[in-house]
């Protein structure tokens, strides 16, 4: 269980990195190249997509309105799938502005070849 925590808190840690370069790092660690993040509204395939959507995800959320992305609740996988809830709320404090809930399906080699992104809230 370990690994899957460190796994997802690496996952979650990667929409609140401010570095490009370190951004363009985690994700060549966390999906397989030809990987796509999908989204009701979009799709990021490949790593330059998954960093585009990332970036887009800090710039807007983080950067601009100072929000933090956390884990919430409700870790779980097995065979070579994780699903995780995630939450969206002011840095400085306040009410949650965001919750959404991931599916992640894995290759062989462990990393995320595609990630379903569902907002709950």
């Amino acid at each position: 269980m370990s690994t899957l925590n460190a796994f997802v808190e690496k996952y979650i840690s990667i929409w609140n990195e401010p570095d490009g370069p370190t951004r363009r790092q985690r994700v060549r660690e966390l999906w397989v190249e030809d990987a796509h993040h999908l989204a009701k509204t979009l799709e990021a395939v490949g790593h330059d997509g998954i960093e585009s959507r990332v970036a887009t995800a800090y710039d807007k959320w983080v950067k601009e309105k100072g929000c933090v992305f956390r884990l919430r609740d409700g870790v779980d996988g097995h065979h070579g799938t994780i699903k995780l809830r995630w939450e969206m709320l002011p840095a400085a404090g306040g009410d949650v502005v965001s919750v959404g809930f991931d599916f992640l399906v894995l290759a062989d080699d462990g990393r995320i070849r595609t990630g379903y992104q569902f907002i709950e809230a």
